[in-house]
């Protein structure tokens, strides 16, 4: 919460007197696809990107009398190459070897360039909302038309995750959670990001 939600907000409340002073300006807040499905395993993140979302489609309406527009974005998984920063917990290595997998899939993710624009895209057109990625436009519309449906998916893609168990004794950095699935070749294309993104010393 205190980097994905207070972050956002107090970065927004910092700019917007200048925003007011020159008489309009731009927000952009990249949420997750996580801000708007429950995503099983990752429940501090999903609630936090709710509250950004929510925060930012409310902002757009009130701030639109000061000739501020908001974008909210909803990207699906992302090749970053970041999940070795991440912090996992229960059976640390095979949720880490999940989710860099899936992190790293070309049909399931998107790339940081044709995410990047399509997000100076939505700005200069001053869009309310846009979501990147095939997998998350339907996961993002999918709930709203089967709502228990999507709950009985979720559930079942829980069934499949690790179970925790009790296992591990805090968090763990994805780099010290490494194993023969992550990586390997499944990882390649996350890999890759790493390197272009800076992600690996």
């Amino acid at each position: 919460m205190r980097a994905n939600f207070w972050g956002a907000l107090h970065t927004i409340l910092a700019a917007l007197p200048g925003m007011r002073a020159q008489g309009g300006g731009r927000i952009v807040n990249v949420v997750s696809i996580g801000g708007k499905v429950g995503v099983p395993h990752l429940a501090p993140y999903t609630a936090s990107k709710f509250a950004l979302g929510g925060l930012s489609e409310v902002l757009r309406a009130e701030l639109a009398l000061d000739g501020i527009v908001v974008t909210t974005v909803y990207p699906g998984l992302m090749r970053t190459g970041s999940p070795r920063h991440a912090l996992f917990k229960g059976r640390h290595r095979a949720e880490f070897a999940w989710f860099s997998i899936a992190d790293a899939l070309p049909l399931l993710t998107i790339g940081v360039e044709p995410a990047a624009r399509r997000i100076v895209r939505a700005c200069e057109r001053g869009e309310s909302s846009v979501v990147l990625s095939l997998p998350a436009k339907l996961a993002a519309r999918v709930p709203a038309l089967l709502p228990g449906t999507t709950a009985a998916l979720l559930a079942l893609v829980n069934r499949l995750l690790p179970r925790s168990d009790g296992a591990g004794r805090g968090p763990r950095r994805g780099r010290e959670s490494e194993s023969a699935w992550s990586p390997s070749p499944l990882t390649a294309l996350g890999e890759r990001a790493a390197r272009a993104q800076n992600q690996r010393p």
